[in-house]
C-alpha cells in the first residue's frame, strides 16, 4: 500500500492538552486548596511507588506519584492544586483506587488491599464519602441482580416463578435508580453528582403506532435524542471523568449506524449543543475527525465525515486551537475531497494512453466505470491488479470498463506494470498528476472508484471482491 501526498493532516490538532506531572491547573476555578491526600492501604507492600492517574477526554496520563510507606500509607502532596475530577491510584500490584478531585483537595481515605471498597473509610471529602457510598451499593447490588437474573435463566419463560424473579429484578433496578436520585437530589452540585447524572442512559419512551404496538423506530431514535439529556455541558469537570469519551464512543459508534450520512447527523447534533462550549466542542470535533480519518477507517466514504467536519467546524472562526495556516490547509484538503464523494457525479479525467492519444472518462460508453488509481511499486496494487484484470475479463461483456491511471511514477514503470499484469482496458499516465488532481481523491493506492450509468459515484475505498457487490445493488436500486 503506497500513501501519497494527500495524507489528512489533523495530526497537527490534538483533542485536548493533559496536564502533566507538576504543571499547573490551569482549568481549575480559584479557590482550591493545595492538595494534602493520604491513602493508607493496609496490606499495601512498603517501599514501591505508587501514581495518580488522570483523565482527560479520551486520554490518561500521570498526575502525581509517592512513595508507599509502612502500613501501606503513601502522600500525595504539592503548592498547585489538581485540576478537578476523577483519578485512581495505580498501586505496584497493578490494583487501582478511584478519587474524585474537586476544590476540597485535604482527605484521607483508608482501606485495605483485599477488599478495598467495601472497607473504605473517607475522612474529609463529601465527594469521596459519595463515592464509596455509590461504590459499596453497587457491588452490593450487582451481586443481588446477577443471582436473580442467573435464577431466570434457568426457568421455563412465563412460568410463576419466573414472573416473580422478573418482578424482583424490576424492583431492584427501581431501588437503584432511588439510590441515585437519593444522592444527587441532596448534593446536586457536587462533581459525583454531575458524573453519576451524566452516566445513567435514558429511560425508553413509550410511543405507539395506531396499532397500540411501541413504534420501534421511533423509539431508537428519540432514546438517541434523549442520550445526552442528563450531560451538564457547562461543567468542564466532567471532561476529566471516563464518563464523556465513554458516553461518547458508545454514541457515535455503537448507537448510529456506521454510515456517513448516519455519523455526519448523529455528529451535528450532539455537536451544535456545544457549540459555546469550547472544551467540549474541541474534543467532539477532534475525535470525531480523528476516528474517521480516510485511508485508515474502513467506512467506504470517511471523507464525506471529515469534509463535513472541516467546512462546518475546523473554521476560521471555530478552530480556534489551531492557526490559520493549518486551517487553509484543512479547509484545502476538503475542498480536495469534496469533488468524489459517494452521490456526486464523477469527475471527467483526461490524459494520454500509451499510444499518446487523450483518453477521456466521459467518452467510455459502457454503462459502469471504474476508476483504478494505482503505483506499479505499490504492494497492495501488486496483489490486486491482477485480481482487477480478471474480474474486468468476466464483466467487460457484462457492460463494465476500467479506466487506470498511473500515479507517481515514471514511463517506464507504467508501461512495464501494463504489460505485465496483461492490463487490457483504457490506461493513462500524466506524470504531473494533474489530470485527477483535486477530482479523484486518493490517500493511499490502490485506489478504487465506480460509476454508475448517470456516472454517478456509487462506490469507492474499494477491494477488487467489493466492485461486484457494489454493481449488483446499483442494478437492484435501478429496476426497484
Amino acid at each position: 500500500m503506497r500513501y501519497l501526498l494527500f495524507l489528512p493532516i489533523f495530526f497537527l490538532l490534538s483533542g485536548c492538552n493533559a496536564s502533566q506531572e507538576g504543571d499547573s491547573g490551569s482549568s481549575f476555578e480559584a479557590g482550591a486548596e493545595s492538595p494534602n491526600i493520604t491513602i493508607e492501604m493496609t496490606g499495601a507492600e512498603p517501599g514501591g511507588m505508587a501514581f495518580l492517574i488522570g483523565f482527560l477526554a479520551d486520554q490518561q496520563f500521570k498526575v502525581d506519584s509517592a512513595r508507599i510507606g509502612e502500613g501501606g500509607i503513601l502522600h500525595f502532596q504539592r503548592e498547585t492544586p489538581y485540576d478537578p475530577g476523577m483519578l485512581y491510584t495505580y498501586f505496584p500490584d497493578r490494583s487501582t483506587l478511584q478519587l474524585l478531585i474537586d476544590k476540597d483537595q485535604t482527605f484521607t481515605l483508608k482501606t485495605n488491599r483485599s477488599s478495598p471498597v467495601e472497607n473504605m473509610e473517607v475522612e474529609g471529602s463529601l465527594e469521596n464519602e459519595l463515592l464509596y457510598r455509590n461504590l459499596k451499593f453497587e457491588l452490593d447490588y450487582n451481586q443481588r441482580l446477577r443471582s436473580v437474573q442467573q435464577r431466570i435463566g434457568m426457568l421455563e419463560p412465563g412460568s410463576a416463578e419466573s414472573q416473580e424473579l422478573k418482578d424482583r429484578e424490576a424492583a431492584l433496578i427501581e431501588e437503584r435508580k432511588a439510590h441515585i436520585r437519593e444522592i444527587t437530589g441532596k448534593y446536586p452540585e457536587t462533581l459525583f453528582a454531575k458524573f453519576k447524572t451524566a452516566g445513567q442512559n435514558p429511560e425508553p419512551r413509550d410511543v405507539r403506532l395506531p396499532d397500540g404496538s411501541i413504534d420501534k423506530k421511533r423509539q431508537v431514535f428519540l432514546y438517541r435524542r434523549d442520550f445526552w439529556e442528563n450531560v451538564d455541558f457547562s461543567d468542564q469537570r466532567l471532561l476529566r471523568t471516563p464518563v464523556i469519551h465513554n458516553k461518547l464512543q458508545r454514541y457515535i459508534k455503537e448507537m448510529t449506524v456506521q454510515h456517513a450520512d448516519s455519523i455526519i447527523s448523529a455528529t451535528r447534533f450532539l455537536v451544535d449543543q456545544v457549540l459555546d462550549k469550547p472544551e467540549y466542542y474541541q474534543f467532539f470535533t477532534n475525535w470525531v475527525a480523528l476516528q474517521y480519518q480516510p485511508g485508515q477507517s474502513t467506512l467506504m466514504d470517511a471523507e464525506a465525515i471529515l469534509v463535513h467536519m472541516v467546512q462546518n467546524y475546523f473554521t476560521y472562526d471555530r478552530c480556534f486551537w489551531a492557526d490559520s495556516a493549518q486551517v487553509y490547509a484543512m479547509q484545502l484538503r476538503a475542498q480536495e475531497m469534496a469533488a468524489s464523494l459517494l452521490g456526486k457525479k464523477g469527475p471527467d479525467v483526461q490524459a494520454k494512453d500509451p499510444a499518446g492519444q487523450m483518453r477521456s472518462i466521459y467518452e467510455i460508453e459502457s454503462p459502469y466505470i471504474i476508476v483504478f488509481m494505482y503505483n506499479p511499486e505499490c504492494d497492495h496494487c501488486i496483489e490486486e491488479t491482477p485480481k482487477l484484470v480478471r474480474f474486468y475479463r468476466e464483466w467487460k461483456a457484462k457492460g463494465v470498463e476500467v479506466y487506470a491511471i498511473g500515479i507517481d511514477t515514471d514511463d517506464t514503470s507504467w508501461r512495464n506494470f501494463i504489460e505485465t499484469n496483461q492490463m487490457n482496458w483504457i490506461n493513462v499516465f500524466d506524470p504531473t498528476n494533474k489530470a485527477f488532481y483535486g477530482k479523484y481523491y486518493v490517500d493511499n493506492t490502490p485506489e478504487v472508484y465506480v460509476l454508475n450509468p448517470d456516472r454517478t459515484i456509487i462506490g469507492k475505498n474499494l477491494n477488487v471482491d467489493q466492485i461486484e457487490t457494489v454493481i449488483e445493488g446499483d442494478k437492484a436500486r435501478g429496476s426497484s
